[in-house]
């Protein structure tokens, strides 16, 4: 049998080393390579120009929680001399997504119209088609209507499997002769009462995963506060693949985008179970990481950043 004396064992040893130092070089230069074209352009239109953001209330809302929602919409596009980081810096992020087309088109997102049905005349157990439906009450044409679902109102695959949607329809569907023109609508269901942990965390105690505090909700409503933080994922889905043929990657079905990219993460150092370092409000120590109108803090996810390929956060 062969013998190798220390000095063998130790060239040897450094050989492997060598060669898996390498190896893992290789592995995460094509991770990293790998990660430039995360989000693919699929080379269909985006929404541009100036953009109304209608807003249909199904069910019952106060009017604090819906002045949370109509201040976010508002702060999208407010100047961004308000205090930083801002809202407005945030849905900056997308711009860039614009910049990287051909056309160079722009978006501007302004406050539409709010339409409340409260009487609930499609019951409290709505269908994707009946979403839509309601989502048709609002303008088509240079709109995204946007559904609101009240806590008591369940939605086909909520709180298994979603907690929103956005996507776009055929206005022609709908009865409108000679419109060959899709909108775009969003729908987000408030999760309060029917699942918070799976759809309003990192304010409620996750249903599965690592296990940590909630944090403090910086409106102080919980569904509300998670609403904030499921549409504005799914609205800047919409900006960036209005019709599902933008920018994703994977599954046209199920397609990772702009936010859902970067799912989980709030603040630098995110990981399992834990947002982030977050800004803290003294007072009620409500975390947050963006100002908005009207004196507001909202808590955004992170988004993913075409000319760094990372997820970008504001804090």
């Amino acid at each position: 049998m062969a013998s190798f004396s220390a000095q063998s064992l130790l060239k040897l040893f450094l050989l492997i080393s060598i060669f898996q130092i390498s190896l893992s070089s290789r592995i995460l230069n094509q991770l990293v390579q790998d990660q430039s074209q995360l989000l693919s352009y699929h080379n269909g239109p985006l929404l541009s120009g100036k953009i109304s953001v209608n807003l249909i209330w199904y069910g019952k809302f106060n009017p604090s929680q819906k002045a949370i929602i109509s201040d976010f919409i508002t702060s999208l596009s407010s100047p961004s001399k308000n205090t930083q980081p801002s809202v407005s810096s945030w849905w900056k992020t997308t711009e860039k997504y614009y910049h990287l087309t051909s056309k160079k088109t722009s978006l501007s997102l302004n406050l539409g119209k709010q339409i409340t049905v409260e009487t609930y005349p499609l019951g409290k157990s709505l269908t994707n088609t009946q979403i839509i439906q309601l989502a048709s009450k609002g303008d088509q044409m240079n709109a995204i209507n946007i559904v609101l679902t009240s806590s008591d109102v369940s939605v086909d695959g909520f709180c298994m499997n979603r907690c929103g949607t956005h996507g776009s329809h055929s206005a022609s569907k709908l009865g409108k002769i000679n419109k060959n023109y899709k909108f775009a609508y969003i729908w987000v269901g408030n999760s309060e009462t029917q699942c918070p942990g799976y759809c309003a965390w990192p304010f409620h105690q996750p249903i599965y995963g690592p296990q940590s505090a909630p944090l403090v909700a910086p409106n102080n409503d919980v569904g509300l506060d998670g609403m904030v933080i499921n549409l504005a994922s799914l609205i800047a889905g919409t900006a960036t693949n209005p019709f599902g043929n933008g920018y994703f990657q994977g599954p046209k079905e199920a397609p990772l985008e702009a936010s859902s990219a970067c799912s989980g993460v709030y603040g630098k150092g995110a990981y399992p179970g834990y947002a982030g370092d977050l800004l803290v409000d003294s007072s009620s120590g409500a975390s947050f990481n963006a100002y908005g109108e009207n004196g507001r803090k909202y808590l955004l996810p992170a988004l993913y950043d075409p000319s760094t390929s990372s997820c970008s956060t504001l804090v």
